[in-house]
């Protein structure tokens, strides 16, 4: 038994050191993303639909203190904010369906409030089939209106995350191109997905670098090797996979990030492993050297 124990202790002693080094080395030099990114609520989807505290505390564990609601999970604003308060948690970005954006505009308003959210987000737009130009003109014009009624009658900032449709050609450029063209920078800002930037065959980081700081918030996402992307805007939730497994080349992109001004990065992972997938994600971009 005395050997055994031994054995065990130097075993022990042997992994702190080793773990204590391995620390050492992943702080040293200058790291590409020394911050704690948010989480978007949809990663953890299945888990809030069950249990909205224990998953909360899931969120907490994981070391994460910023969130993005997409969905109340059957609870009042008012009882999440709570939650969070309680948690040490804040929503920085509340998400809604354009459906009800357009027409509940003074309730999405009153639950980003009590929330404590300075963002309200919508991903995507009505269309049939592959987006046309008069489908996203409509969504310009409801964007730059109701974007406006946010930032002058409640403090918040209308903010559009892309979903890979909207990079239809148009011209010389896109409909997302148009897009940014044509709504008002007072009033609408932008999420950058990636990668709903580059499944459709963009490159996230020169989007960074030309549009700079129209977008204020990022999801943090990567893309299964192998998948070829197209206009659809959708694949399988299971091609998402760990950040630095798949095909964006995310070093570039956060850099281009940092430039930009992106104020909340969110890791958003819809695949059925995040339990596994999150934390993985979260030790590759603090290990990122610049």
């Amino acid at each position: 038994m005395m050997i055994s124990f031994k054995r065990v202790t130097l075993f022990s002693t042997l992994l702190i050191c080793l773990g204590v080094a391995c620390n050492s080395f992943a702080q040293s030099g200058n790291l590409l993303f020394p911050q704690m990114p948010g989480v978007v609520s949809y990663t953890y989807r299945k888990y809030f639909e069950k249990d909205v505290p224990a998953t909360l505390d899931t969120v907490k564990a994981r070391g994460f203190t910023d969130i993005e609601f997409s969905n109340l999970f059957g609870k009042t604003a008012t009882e999440l904010r709570v939650m969070i308060d309680e948690r040490g948690i804040k929503c920085s970005s509340f998400g809604v369906s354009y459906e009800v954006l357009v027409n509940q505009t003074a309730l999405v308003a009153k639950n980003a409030k009590e929330l404590g959210a300075q963002y309200v987000r919508v991903a995507g737009m009505p269309h049939k089939g592959a987006l046309t130009f008069d489908e996203m003109q409509k969504a310009i014009n409801d964007f730059n209106r109701i974007g406006k009624i946010l930032k002058e009658q409640y403090g918040l900032t209308f903010v559009y995350h892309n979903h890979g449709f909207e990079f239809q050609p148009y011209k010389d450029g896109t409909l997302y191109d148009y897009m940014m063209q044509q709504t008002d920078p007072k009033y609408v800002s932008f999420e950058l997905d990636i990668l709903w930037a580059y499944f459709p065959g963009q490159d996230p980081a020169q989007l960074l670098n030309k549009y700079g700081s129209r977008y204020k918030l990022m999801h943090l996402k990567d893309l299964k090797k192998g998948v070829k992307g197209d206009f659809s805007g959708g694949t399988s939730q299971d091609n998402d996979v760990a950040l630095g497994t798949g095909q964006i080349d995310l070093p570039a992109i956060l850099k281009a990030a940092k430039k930009a001004g992106i104020e909340h990065y969110y890791i958003e992972d819809e695949s059925n492993n995040v339990i596994m997938q999150v934390p993985q994600s979260i030790a590759y971009l603090r290990g990122l050297k610049e």
